[in-house]
């Protein structure tokens, strides 16, 4: 397997977390910021740790916990127009990249767990 950093999964799950960290760092809700942060961080921290072990079955498990998090991310977004914290257009934006990285993810997945079998 590659590097993690050369996965286009990693790189998704980063810019995702930059956004979501410059989008919320003035936010005066500390447990929703902080929450929210870290669902995002966690993706991409998942992605990298499952892949230091050299292990496709445990990258499977961790990727799975990555696409968790990813999930997580995105309803928290729905969220965030209804209570005011940004507006619908930014939330979809983010949104919709959460359930492509999502998407890729599985894939991801899927293709691992192929490989093991063979």
């Amino acid at each position: 397997m590659q590097a993690y950093e050369e996965l286009r999964i990693w790189k998704d799950a980063q810019n995702i977390a930059l956004k979501i960290y410059g989008l919320f760092k003035d936010n005066k809700d500390y447990g929703f910021r902080d929450q929210i942060q870290r669902a995002a961080i966690s993706i991409s921290n998942n992605i990298a740790e499952g892949a230091e072990y050299n292990s496709d079955r445990i990258m499977i498990r961790y990727l799975r916990i990555s696409k968790g998090s990813c999930g997580e991310v995105k309803n928290m977004l729905y969220l965030c127009p209804k209570i005011g914290y940004c507006t619908e257009k930014i939330a979809d934006e983010l949104i919709n990249k959460c359930k492509t990285l999502s998407n890729s993810i599985g894939a991801f997945i899927t293709y691992l767990d192929n490989n093991t079998k063979k």
